[in-house]
């Protein structure tokens, strides 16, 4: 009788105990495809077609995103103050909540082009500035590109 007891006690507390381990494993699982799903929630951009702009009354950037897609399409404007406008349009992708692209312009009648960063933040664009190579049109190293900007452009109304 007593080894039956005894025998008993033993089954259950495997059988507590493998329950326990599968609960630990369940909520593991559990807790890592939520923290996943946070995380690329978190990661995912926030970009959307429209307007983003920065005005302070002196300086003025407009920033139209008109396609999300392989590719990301806009029309760009700087009116800095104190300096040439450049108005152009803007071809580049995503990578990392980060946007890259070529800024093709017009200032002073003549095309140029440069590439352009922003850090996609919320619904802000904040502007990225690297050391750039020789010809002064592409950054050196985009791993070394400081998101800095005092002018960061915000989702606005394209209408206004």
């Amino acid at each position: 009788m007593k080894k039956l007891i005894i025998l008993s006690f033993i089954t259950f507390a495997i059988s507590s105990c493998k329950n326990n381990n599968e609960n630990n494993n369940e909520n593991k699982k559990s807790t890592g495809e939520e923290t996943q799903s946070i995380i690329e929630k978190e990661s995912t951009s926030s970009l959307e077609t429209g307007c983003y702009s920065y005005n302070d009354g002196k300086s003025i950037i407009n920033f139209e995103i008109t396609e999300i897609g392989n590719q990301i399409n806009g029309n760009l404007t700087y009116e800095l103050d104190e300096k040439d406008s450049n108005k152009g349009t803007f071809t580049g992708n995503i990578s990392n909540d980060k946007l890259f692209g070529i800024f093709t312009f017009e200032s002073e009648g003549i095309e140029s082009s440069r590439e352009v960063a922003f850090m996609i933040k919320h619904n802000l664009l904040i502007e990225g500035y690297g050391e750039l190579n020789e010809s002064g049109n592409a950054f050196k190293d985009k791993k070394t590109i400081k998101y800095v900007s005092k002018m960061p452009l915000k989702k606005t109304d394209c209408n206004k």
